[in-house]
């Protein structure tokens, strides 16, 4: 095949970051002439597509025996606009948008969170590239930016949905900019979170599978206002996985720690 098994696994790599750009071209304004879809849940849905498709390209290169020091470099990049910047300008658009007032008055508060997100994310990339990625095969250090943006972009059109952003007053404004900073802080944070995997017991793996799928079925329907609580079990699950996965992490740590160190010596 030579250089052209290159070209699937790069292709996938390529719709992520084009998603992330879309995302934040549709919540910017940029594209609200092309449809009366409301643009932030566009931009929002691109998001959710973005981390849909996340694992193609990986899946893409295993599969044509086609991994190369590029291909990872290009993920990164692509990761860094989908899940770093897009959901980023997704929390900050709502705002300026949405609640106006709230904006102006907490101006200052809302670039700090975006900036630190942001600088977050791209750490958390970085540091996977150049320390991780080899290192811990059966848990991820710290949050996934797949995932900090996928909470992010959901949490935001179902706040906007219960009409969160049109009360300034409401301290319930505030909750998107802790979650962005929270998730910020652990994209980078010493914690551990088990990967969604295969496992020895055949009753979990059932039902990991199911809501793996029950989750793809979710996220494609997402664009739409029509179909009820899909935003609630994506934002339920996802919490679910964080609180459970980072508690099981935290209790587990010397183990997964010696594990990895014990899995490097023998390398």
């Amino acid at each position: 095949m030579g250089k052209s098994r290159f070209i699937l696994p790069n292709a996938f790599t390529s719709m992520n970051f084009l998603l992330g750009v879309f995302a934040i071209c549709w919540v910017t304004g940029a594209f609200d002439t092309f449809t009366s879809t409301d643009t932030l849940r566009m931009g929002a849905y691109f998001v959710m597509l973005s981390m849909l498709l996340d694992k193609l390209d990986g899946f893409a290169a295993r599969l044509v025996n086609a991994s190369s020091e590029f291909g990872a470099q290009f993920d990164s990049l692509a990761d860094l606009i989908a899940f770093g910047l897009a959901p980023a300008f997704c929390v900050f658009f709502t705002y300026k948008i949405c609640a106006p007032q709230f904006f102006e008055q907490n101006a200052a508060l809302l670039v700090v969170t975006f900036s630190i997100y942001v600088l977050c994310a791209a750490m958390r990339l970085a540091k996977y590239n150049a320390c991780d990625s080899d290192t811990y095969h059966h848990h991820f250090s710290g949050l996934p930016s797949t995932f900090a943006g996928a909470i992010n972009a959901t949490l935001v059109v179902f706040l906007k949905s219960k009409g969160i952003f049109t009360d300034p007053n409401s301290a319930l404004v505030f909750i998107p900019v802790v979650v962005m900073l929270a998730t910020g802080i652990l994209m980078v944070s010493p914690l551990f979170l088990p990967k969604l995997q295969p496992r020895k017991n055949k009753a979990f793996n059932i039902f990991q599978g199911v809501l793996i799928v029950l989750t793809y079925i979710a996220g494609f329907m997402f664009i739409s206002e029509k179909v009820p609580y899909v935003l609630e079990y994506l934002l339920v699950l996802g919490g679910c996985y964080l609180v459970i996965g980072f508690s099981v992490g935290l209790i587990n740590r010397s183990k997964i720690i010696e594990e990895a160190k014990a899995s490097k010596s023998n390398d």
